[in-house]
């Protein structure tokens, strides 16, 4: 007997389900690097004024927050039934409290959609969504250190484990190797 073209079988289920597992590893992972950026950054460089004309630029701080009240703003939006942390004030957060704000709106929930924002198309909540959430959080981590860089702070003299994703991979409880 011949089956559908599209018809879902076991072992269709199953790779999905490697599949989600593995997007779900890596972007704990993914948060396993700004932990490590967070636990080694020179604490004067948290609110230090970027290079250029004063107000300008977003401060460490407030990039740390921006990343955490996107995750927000995408949870609220796309799984409104899950309780979320509070948001991040980029003015007055510690570092402390940007390791914790972020350990908890890690996207490590299931959602069925993912909404970036009101004006933006709906999306299946699945590989694109990955894609975007872990590029725009790359798309900051890379600010971050340059940013600290340009201060006087350099953070990846600190940090070469954040290339490491083995090590990060095993840090952030995973049992399982990269995929």
């Amino acid at each position: 007997m011949a089956t559908e073209p599209h018809a879902v079988t076991l072992e269709s289920y199953a790779a999905l389900a490697e599949i989600r597992d593995s997007l779900l590893e890596t972007y704990a992972s993914n948060d396993a690097m700004n932990q490590l950026i967070l636990a080694n950054l020179d604490p004067r460089a948290w609110r230090a004024q970027p290079p250029g004309e004063k107000g300008s630029g977003r401060t460490i701080a407030a990039i740390f927050a921006h990343l955490h009240n996107c995750r927000l703003k995408w949870l609220k939006r796309s799984a409104p039934h899950l309780k979320c942390p509070p948001p991040l004030d980029p003015h007055r957060c510690t570092m402390k409290q940007a390791a914790a704000a972020h350990r908890k709106s890690a996207p490590n929930r299931r959602v069925a959609k993912f909404s970036r924002d009101s004006w933006m198309p709906t999306w299946p909540a699945g590989g694109t969504m990955f894609a975007y959430m872990f590029a725009h959080e790359a798309h900051h981590r890379g600010q971050i250190l340059m940013l600290a860089h340009h201060v006087g702070y350099r953070v990846l003299d600190k940090t070469p484990g954040i290339w490491q994703w083995e090590k990060l991979w095993k840090q952030a409880g995973l049992t399982t190797r990269p995929r």
